[in-house]
């Protein structure tokens, strides 16, 4: 397998391409091939359609299914509306189970139901049975591609087997255990079935006590226990330990990549919204309730203003620093969020260590904030010559960091105890939280001094 690099990757593209437009079938498909899948994407994404036809010409269904099976998901329904019926159901039938549900489950159901309908029934019906699942379950990841053996079977005789239908299997350093009414007995590891005697019985090297999940699982789970156990794939089981299906890692590196996408729009107020097909105005319609919510919480901050009007009207360099101040707690407060949210998401924060978590945090805000204090203090007195006003923006961006830190990791905790999601506690919700506060403390401060400043 050939695999492209910055210094061979024009050249060779090129090669191709120009093997493609010329209609030199023999040349394509010798050097395409020959790349790695990964490459063979690449590549096809950059072709206009009269490229991505001559590829279809050129290639055999079961080759493509490859490629197809490494595009994304906006490229793979252009190439479904191009293939005619016949090359689109050869194709699917010889793509991995999982990938083919992935792929079905984002489509409309009576486009599924068409494609489902053209395929080979056996293999549309596993598929279908898969389909059933909810969604955020194992079951709707799983596979049927992987290799079993019975428990009186030779080490000599599953080596036949791997090399056999290995081609046909999502992996094969595992080979699952069953009995003749497929329950799972154990797993045997590709090594241990290398360095046995030929003639031992697979009983007698299988591992026995395996690490299995059931098929209503939540995925995140999954994620957590693959990781955990650092397994390659993890077998999917009924409750009386029937054998249904395994999920790969690479599906769990896709449920990992799913959650941190999901995370990420929760963390931003953008929950669902993240996705780079999603029109604009779905995007729109999910976004707004939150931008809404937050432009009435601002008009707390102006109320606040609004009471220390006095204040400021006779001190109106104070103004001066509102920015600064506001956006140190939201930052501040932003990087403790993470760090809560983060050990909440990991099973990392343990209730009874909650008070040193908030010494720390608040702890680390008063450092911060001393830094901040000195440092502005001194700004103030070089540039304003009032050793009041940096006393009294100091003082209140020292207290500020300092409460700003607790809010940021106590706020998830607490949603998360009331049953919420806590990435819903995100940083443009805790930045209006802490720009509320940043400014009761500031003013409170500033009219306590006021007669010395």
């Amino acid at each position: 397998m050939f695999r492209l690099d910055k210094e061979n990757r024009e050249r060779y593209t090129k090669n191709i391409l120009n093997a493609l437009y010329e209609n030199d079938k023999e040349e394509f498909r010798e050097s395409y091939l020959e790349l790695h899948p990964s490459d063979q994407v690449d590549i096809f994404i950059t072709l206009d359609k009269e490229g991505r036809e001559r590829v279809y010409m050129f290639l055999e269904p079961k080759e493509f299914a490859v490629i197809f099976s490494g595009l994304y998901f906006i490229h793979q329904q252009v190439c479904i509306e191009e293939l005619s019926d016949e090359y689109s159901s050869k194709m699917l039938n010889n793509m991995f189970t999982d990938d083919t549900v992935n792929f079905l489950k984002r489509i409309n159901q009576e486009e599924a139901k068409h494609i489902l309908d053209n395929m080979e029934k056996e293999k549309a019906e596993k598929i279908q049975v898969i389909l059933d699942y909810d969604l955020e379950t194992a079951g709707s990841v799983m596979t049927y591609e992987y290799i079993t053996a019975f428990p009186e079977e030779t080490a000599e005789n599953v080596l036949d087997k791997i090399r056999r239908e290995g081609s046909d299997a999502e992996i094969v350093y595992y080979t699952y255990v069953i009995d003749r009414k497929g329950y799972l007995m154990g797993v045997v590891t590709l090594k241990k079935l290398i360095i046995a005697d030929p003639n031992d019985a697979v009983r007698d090297i299988m591992h026995k006590h395996i690490v299995s999940i059931p098929a209503d699982m939540g995925q995140e789970d999954v994620g957590k226990i693959v990781q955990k156990y650092d397994l390659l794939a993890v077998p999917v089981v009924t409750e009386q330990n029937h054998l249904l299906g395994i999920i790969t890692v690479d599906d769990v590196m896709d449920i990992i990549e799913l959650q941190t996408t999901k995370s990420f729009g929760e963390f931003s107020t953008v929950k669902d919204a993240t996705e780079t097909d999603t029109s604009a105005f779905t995007a729109a319609k999910k976004r707004a309730p939150w931008i809404v919510f937050l432009m009435f919480a601002g008009l707390i901050t102006s109320g606040v203003i609004g009471q220390f009007e006095e204040t400021l009207e006779s001190v109106v360099v104070l103004a001066a620093f509102m920015p600064m101040l506001m956006d140190s707690g939201g930052n501040v407060g932003t990087q403790s969020l993470a760090v809560s949210v983060r050990g909440l998401a990991l099973g990392t924060i343990d209730v009874k260590d909650l008070w040193r978590m908030i010494r720390k945090e608040f702890s680390t805000g008063f450092l911060i904030g001393f830094v901040c204090m000195v440092l502005i203090s001194i700004l103030i007195l070089i540039f304003y010559g009032n050793i009041m006003l940096g006393v009294v923006v100091g003082l209140s961006i020292l207290v500020t960091l300092s409460i700003s830190a607790v809010i940021g990791l106590t706020f998830p905790l607490i949603l998360n105890k009331l049953k919420f999601d806590p990435a819903i506690a995100s940083g443009p919700f805790i930045t209006t939280i802490n720009d509320i506060i940043a400014l009761m403390i500031y003013f409170s401060i500033a009219t306590t001094f006021m007669n010395y400043l």
